[in-house]
């Protein structure tokens, strides 16, 4: 019988041997993957440019595209971070007392480093509604869409949050694994992007900016 500390076991010791594989990785390699995943994501039908009449919410903003500024070794977006897609503004992730809250970071923003080193912008956060897609980075996931973070569990307390909005995650192919070890708080995305595909899940959310 397995029990939740199997779980937690199973899920530090992959972990582990994931993250020292990846920070293994010729930064090359990761710099030419994510250049991959970054036009991938220019093209999926959930960041399609919107009609006039659905560009903005009602507040008249532009919904929010939730991004990251990535480590060293995960999967860049700077790219997207500096010319979103049309029809979405960039919001990036701060780590206040914990949890992470979406911050409006328009291209040229300057970042500072923050929490576990990871750069992030200043200024004032935005509700969770302001959401519309969230891009999530993981140590794995599987085909359907389960995710490893890296153990603290905000991206597990904020996705839950975001009613309504499409999950993608990203990261290099070798990180798809058929199965992952998870818990019953471990949230899950909709789509799974990589250099090499683009995998949805059998109930994904196809929304884009409304």
């Amino acid at each position: 019988m397995t029990t939740d500390g199997d779980v937690v076991s199973a899920k530090r010791a992959l972990r582990d041997e994931l993250l020292a594989w990846r920070r293994a990785n010729p930064s090359d390699h990761i710099a030419a993957a994510s250049s991959v995943v970054v036009a991938a994501l220019r093209t999926l039908p959930e960041l399609a440019g919107p009609t006039p009449a659905s560009a903005a919410g009602s507040d008249g903003a532009l919904r929010g595209l939730l991004l990251y500024a990535a480590d060293p070794d995960e999967v860049s977006l700077d790219a997207l971070i500096t010319a979103p897609p049309a029809g979405w503004r960039v919001l990036l992730p701060r780590v206040e007392h914990g949890a992470i809250v979406p911050v409006p970071c328009p291209p040229g923003t300057p970042l500072a480093t923050g929490h576990r080193g990871i750069r992030e912008p200043s200024g004032d956060p935005v509700g969770a509604d302001a959401v519309g897609a969230v891009v999530v980075p993981g140590v794995a996931f599987t085909p359907a869409g389960a995710r490893l973070g890296r153990g603290a569990g905000m991206y597990d307390r904020l996705l839950p949050q975001l009613r309504g909005a499409v999950r993608i995650g990203v990261c290099i192919e070798p990180l798809v694994r058929d199965a992952l070890p998870v818990e019953a708080h471990d949230a899950s995305v909709d789509l799974v992007v990589t250099d090499a595909s683009v995998r949805r899940s059998p109930m994904t959310r196809t929304v884009g900016p409304a």
